[in-house]
């Protein structure tokens, strides 16, 4: 039975630019995929009405509220969840060696982990989050718990039981047990999640997950590859993030940069995703654009970290797929939300540059800034692209996953006054003010999963 949908909609099908489709009616098949988005001057937009009007699956809006596709987040620590907001003013290693460590290790009880994840699912689909990218711990057990958590609640999760088998890079405490072992529990892994994902429709995918070259040895590093090739797996991983990560890869590979590292090992590719990037160079960039290797930017976190701004303008001239990560709890914030509108800001400080004892011409990089329009992008499309899947947008052949966004909530009205109404500053608006509290509903192909009274 075909599903319908009748309102007002944003989108941006195409990078840089905004759609607004007034009183759109979407039609979409019983496995939650769009079959067609009529336009009002459509020809056949008015018998397509008629047809959705007499269906028993019918959702229209009311005036004020809008559809937005669903968000797209291409890096969460699952685990770190409970960390949030801790210990974001310590340096990387203290925040990794004193809270990240220590509390990752806990998820080796199955009823911890089952909690937060539950509470972090949830967290994640009341702030229009259907889709996340998902680094889980080092245990599997606890691993394919996050899988099964995001498949009960109707996410599209694409989770990966993290390898970091190096033990002279790990901590005794927490690491997996040998490098045998590491490619054994993510082969396992692989074959359980594929398993799982046959009884969602939304889709569950396993993913090869390498915390970074620098916890891993050669051998894990190679054997990853070869899994993901024998599975046409996702990968995920952290590449040239900050300085250190950036140095130590090329000491150790004898000047080889880390992009070039892990194309070697087999871990680029169309279905790739590696976190933050801030230090790829124009080399770098081709071998992303040419292995068709997504990039997870994670604005928030990259200002607490990396030191660093990604340069997300000359990376997408170059061809590279780019969304956005929340990098919880890297980054504070489960909101992408939040995250689009930190990407634009943190565009404007690299364009613009920071430190007034240089003069203005030498302060930034020019012409880095980005739009609010392609900022939203990334956090959509953009994802989608990365993630190699038709998500992101609201058109024929892609999935069904929308946000009812409710500009007349009570307790978060955006009014205009009659002013600044015009549908390009609605969703400025939107995007700049929206709360969990005005994502009234949200829909994961086709079906309902947020329904807030």
């Amino acid at each position: 039975m075909t599903q319908y949908f009748q309102g007002d909609l944003f989108h941006t099908p195409v990078y840089g630019q905004l759609d607004y489709i007034p009183q759109a009616l979407i039609a979409v098949d019983d496995q939650g995929k769009i079959e067609q988005v009529y336009r009002q001057d459509d020809p056949a937009y008015a018998e397509a009405v008629k047809q959705a009007q007499e269906s028993t699956d019918f959702v229209r809006l009311e005036a004020g509220q809008y559809f937005l596709p669903g968000l797209v987040d291409l890096h969460i620590h699952a685990p770190q969840w409970p960390q949030a907001g801790i210990a974001l003013d310590e340096p990387l290693n203290v925040w990794l060696d004193e809270c990240t460590f220590p509390l990752e290790a806990k998820y080796a009880d199955l009823d911890f982990a089952r909690a937060v994840y539950t509470d972090l699912i949830q967290q994640l689909l009341a702030r229009g989050t259907t889709t996340g990218l998902y680094f889980a711990s080092a245990h599997l057990e606890s691993s394919y718990e996050l899988a099964k958590i995001c498949a009960q609640a109707g996410q599209r999760g694409l989770v990966g039981k993290v390898v970091m088998d190096d033990p002279e890079a790990n901590p005794d405490f927490y690491r997996d047990a040998s490098t045998d072992q590491a490619l054994k529990d993510t082969e396992t892994f692989i074959q359980k999640v594929r398993d799982l994902s046959k009884d969602y429709k939304q889709g569950v995918y396993p993913v090869v997950t390498p915390r970074f070259v620098p916890s891993c040895t050669d051998e894990a590093l190679a054997g990853l590859g070869a899994l993901a090739k024998k599975y046409n797996a996702h990968v995920q991983s952290h590449c040239s993030e900050g300085q250190w990560e950036h140095d130590f890869v090329m000491e150790r590979f004898h000047g080889k940069r880390d992009t070039e590292v892990l194309r070697d090992f087999g871990l680029l590719g169309p279905k790739s995703v590696m976190a933050h990037c801030n230090f790829l160079n124009e080399t770098d960039g081709k071998i992303f654009q040419e292995t068709g290797t997504g990039i997870g930017h994670c604005p928030y976190s990259n200002a607490y970290f990396a030191n660093a701004v990604l340069p997300v303008k000359r990376l997408k001239a170059q061809g590279v797929n780019i969304g956005l990560g929340t990098d919880i709890s890297g980054g504070f914030s489960p909101s992408l939300y939040e995250n689009i509108r930190q990407a634009v800001v943190s565009s404007r400080i690299l364009e613009d540059g920071v430190d007034t004892q240089v003069g203005p011409e030498d302060r930034g990089v020019s012409d880095s800034r980005i739009s609010l329009v392609e900022a939203f992008y990334l956090a959509t499309k953009g994802g989608g692209e990365s993630l190699d899947l038709p998500l992101g947008s609201i058109e024929s052949g892609q999935a069904c996953d929308l946000q009812l966004v409710d500009t007349k909530v009570t307790n978060n009205i955006l009014p205009d006054f009659g002013v600044f109404n015009d549908p390009r500053e609605i969703f400025e608006r939107i995007i700049y003010l929206v709360t969990p509290e005005n994502i009234r509903k949200v829909w994961v192909q086709g079906d309902l999963v947020v329904e807030k009274g």
